[in-house]
């Protein structure tokens, strides 16, 4: 079974390019221009110079001692958390803003929803002297103002969303309605692997460079280029997409992927897309949808602003449905309870979102020479308001 993209831009059933006409031209010059682009060596010679001196990769593949101690495992550590602004959301854009560069497009456009994309966006925006504009529920604006602060100081345009729940889902509407109101000269850098075709596949090639990094990494410190598990955490699940790239096929390796259950599964609260979700459209592409009977979204809810998406990648949709991958619903209580488990252990604060994957250890028996890798995704730093509210509850301050 093949679990990349076919021609027609559809993993298994879910995929397409379900768009506006005034947006057809856009997105079809880049659905035939995208592969041939990112092949041509001046491209990825540009491309791999930032990454290595402007982002910092390749990123550490670290052997935890406490936690491997405490959960009978040798587990790794991809630390993604350590590139330029503190997530994996920077691979991405700087391979798109050179992308949109070499398509003539002067004004970028983003969504985001716990701001690490947006933070990357206003970056590479920055960097390439373009106009970017940030859309970004106003509920995540509250809950991340630090990442806003940081936009703005990058030079970029907040605007917060006030409709529906006012988080990812409803930055991403706006976001899409900027862009059908300025399709000439405006390019929409999508943070994850969701949107039209070639979106989810071009974004999971962006940071496949994860699962690159992850083979060469395993052979010097293992003997072998690939893990027993691999885990990461999914929303729109770009990060998991550059976690798995390159083992998709590789059955030696199994993948588990972690989202967001926020209060519970059963509870109404949650944001366990697969878990709970059924075929539907969303933001141009068919895959697993929270909705209700009549097909109205049901608004999501994690303590996550990354991970609070009603939809999914479809390739997640089909690595769940196929069985290739394995997913878990993880709590916010949980995933807290791994967050502050990491910090004691290994003195590494991580983003929330990573936490969720880091939970699954507790889920988990591991034998005592699996290899396990877990990408962590972000560093801590935009949670920590909530993080030292619940560490001062938990205090009993």
């Amino acid at each position: 079974m093949s679990y990349n993209v076919n021609e027609e831009g559809y993993y298994g059933e879910f995929g397409g390019a379900y768009i506006p006409e005034i947006l057809y031209q856009n997105v079809e010059k880049l659905r035939k221009s995208y592969l041939e682009v990112m092949s041509d060596p001046t491209f990825q010679e540009e491309f791999q110079q930032l990454l290595r001196d402007y982002v910092g990769r390749p990123t550490p593949l670290y052997l935890t001692r406490r936690l491997s101690e405490k959960y009978g495992a040798k587990i790794y550590l991809k630390r993604e958390d350590l590139n330029h602004t503190g997530a994996h959301k920077i691979n991405n854009t700087i391979g798109q803003i050179l992308l949109a560069r070499r398509m003539g497009k002067t004004r970028i456009i983003a969504e985001t929803g716990a701001g690490q994309h947006g933070v990357a966006t206003a970056t590479v925006c920055a960097l390439m002297n373009m106009e970017c504009v940030v859309y970004m529920g106003a509920t995540d604006v509250a809950r991340q103002k630090l990442n806003v602060q940081k936009m703005e100081m990058l030079g970029a345009k907040v605007f917060p969303v006030q409709s529906g729940n006012k988080t990812l889902k409803d930055a991403t509407n706006e976001a899409i309605r900027d862009w059908c109101s300025n399709p000439s000269n405006t390019h929409y850098i999508i943070g994850s692997t969701v949107g039209p075709h070639p979106y989810p596949d071009m974004v999971a090639r962006f940071q496949s460079i994860i699962s690159e990094e992850i083979k060469k990494q395993l052979l010097e410190k293992e003997g072998r280029d690939y893990p027993d598990y691999l885990i990461a955490c999914v929303g729109g699940g770009s990060n998991a997409a550059g976690t798995y790239f390159h083992y998709l096929s590789d059955d030696r390796v199994k993948i588990i992927s972690a989202e967001a259950a926020g209060l519970g599964i059963e509870t109404g609260e949650t944001a366990a897309t697969i878990h709970l979700g059924r075929k539907g459209i969303i933001h141009g592409s068919q895959t697993l949808l929270m909705q209700t009977e009549d097909g109205q979204i049901i608004e999501p809810y994690s303590i996550s602003a990354g991970l609070d998406y009603p939809g999914i990648g479809p390739m997640h949709a089909h690595l769940a449905q196929s069985g290739r991958a394995e997913v878990l619903a993880i709590t916010d209580d949980e995933a807290i309870d791994a967050a502050f488990e990491l910090t004691a252990l290994e003195g590494i604060i991580p983003a929330i979102e990573s936490s969720h994957a880091l939970a699954v250890l507790g889920k988990k028996k591991f034998k005592v020479d699996d290899v396990v890798v877990i990408t962590l995704s972000g560093r801590g730093d935009k949670d920590m308001e909530t993080y030292v509210s619940l560490f001062e509850s938990r205090q009993g301050k």
